[in-house]
């Protein structure tokens, strides 16, 4: 069974129930104790006034009379002395009676086949008794009440270094290589182990993401030059008078490809730094004016494929933005969106938070529709060469600057991403 309380709390209810536990036994045990040794002691007084009431009868000693919260009776006694039917049935011994509304504390001997019953009130044994459960009550729920405070006090105790190493591994500034290691502010014991282990993994993961940080930016460098070689080439052979236009075509082609594959390689240096604070040296423009250049480049391939391509303005904000990874999220999405859809439209429209992108193409299945942001996640296995990165580069260009991307689907087909600008750059 898995437990949906905190550790503190978790604490809190152990001492509960430790306490409840002891306490109840306890005061059962105080309840079960005081009431044997009274019925004792109230049995060994009944059974001396018994033999002090006999002489009554046995020697007609009459000046032994009951005390007033007695009643005597024996067999064949006189008067009031008589021994009642209802108490006719009664063994020899200590036995509790009730006559009426009334209780009894009664005892019964039998001498040379006579019986002889004292019986006495017990209105005082039951109003101590009600004290004693009332004292042991209020004594158990004031245990309990200590427990759950001391627990509470403990549990703070406990978890404040727990919380605290939680506190410094969440903050984002234990990633850097810089950053203090954690173990040498806690005690060596098991936060302390906990911390050494979170050292370790955290020494690891700064080891990965410097790697791939470097891996990315020595990828994307060298990738420039062969890129700037294909542009050249190309300007070259569109520059040539003898080409015939299928060919001029696909240089074109080439020439296109190659400038999203620049940008792309500029997106990935840009996110290969990481650090937001170095994005101020990219370019910034507002969302306006990177639709207007977006359009520019995707009106043709979109209306070549005979869609529709609607631009909605509107009325958005005037901060400005990293140009290179705002141009590769609407890029990527104005692709996405020219890939999946064959017949129909295309909008974008710009809000006042940020854009939003729709189409009438085939949409997203549902069970790829939580997973379309990962990488390696294609629409549709059958569609292109893609690899399905676009969208994943989308997300992590995203969470780097801070905005959020979301996915809903239209009826009766296609699909819907909207983007929000909340952190403008520097």
């Amino acid at each position: 069974m898995e437990f949906k309380q905190s550790l503190a709390q978790r604490i809190i209810i152990a001492f509960a129930l430790m306490s409840a536990l002891v306490a109840g036994a306890f005061a059962m045990g105080i309840v079960a104790t005081v009431h044997l040794v009274e019925e004792k002691l109230i049995s060994a007084g009944l059974g001396g006034d018994l033999q002090r009431l006999l002489l009554m009868d046995s020697v007609s000693d009459w000046s032994h009379r009951p005390e007033p919260d007695q009643l005597f009776y024996f067999s064949g006694g006189p008067g009031d002395f008589e021994l009642p039917k209802d108490l006719r049935h009664l063994e020899p011994g200590f036995h509790e009676v009730f006559r009426e509304q009334l209780s009894y504390h009664a005892m019964v001997e039998v001498v040379d086949g006579r019986r002889y019953v004292l019986l006495q009130d017990q209105s005082d044994f039951e109003e101590r008794e009600r004290v004693l459960f009332a004292v042991v009550l209020v004594g158990f729920v004031l245990s309990l009440a200590l427990a759950v405070f001391l627990g509470w006090i403990l549990a703070r105790k406990v978890m404040a270094p727990v919380v605290r190493l939680a506190r410094q591994v969440r903050h984002r500034d234990q990633l850097l290589g810089l950053a203090p290691p954690l173990a040498p502010d806690y005690a060596a014991d098991e936060v302390g182990e906990l911390a050494v282990a979170f050292d370790a993994t955290l020494g690891r993961l700064r080891q990965a993401l410097t790697r791939e940080r470097l891996f990315t930016s020595d990828v994307s460098h060298e990738l420039r030059t062969p890129l700037m070689v294909l542009a050249s080439s190309c300007e070259l052979l569109l520059e040539n008078p003898g080409i015939d236009q299928r060919g001029r075509n696909q240089v074109e082609r080439i020439a296109r490809a190659c400038e999203e594959m620049r940008e792309l390689v500029q997106t990935f240096l840009t996110l290969a730094r990481a650090q937001r604070e170095e994005s101020s040296a990219s370019p910034q423009q507002t969302v306006t004016q990177v639709a207007d250049g977006l359009l520019c480049l995707w009106r043709d391939p979109i209306e070549s494929k005979g869609l529709i391509l609607n631009f909605e303005p509107g009325n958005p904000p005037d901060a400005r933005y990293n140009a290179t990874l705002l141009n590769a999220v609407m890029g990527n999405l104005l692709r996405n969106a020219l890939h999946y859809t064959e017949t129909g439209f295309i909008r974008l429209a710009l809000t006042d938070k940020g854009f939003m992108i729709e189409d009438s193409g085939v949409g997203i299945p549902e069970e790829k529709r939580e997973a379309m942001f990962e990488p390696f996640v294609r629409g549709s296995e059958k569609r292109g060469e893609g690899l399905g990165l676009g969208l994943s580069l989308v997300q992590r260009i995203c969470e780097n600057q801070g905005w959020t991307v979301s996915l809903t689907t239209m009826e009766p087909n296609g699909c819907r991403f909207e983007v929000e600008l909340t952190q403008t750059a520097k």
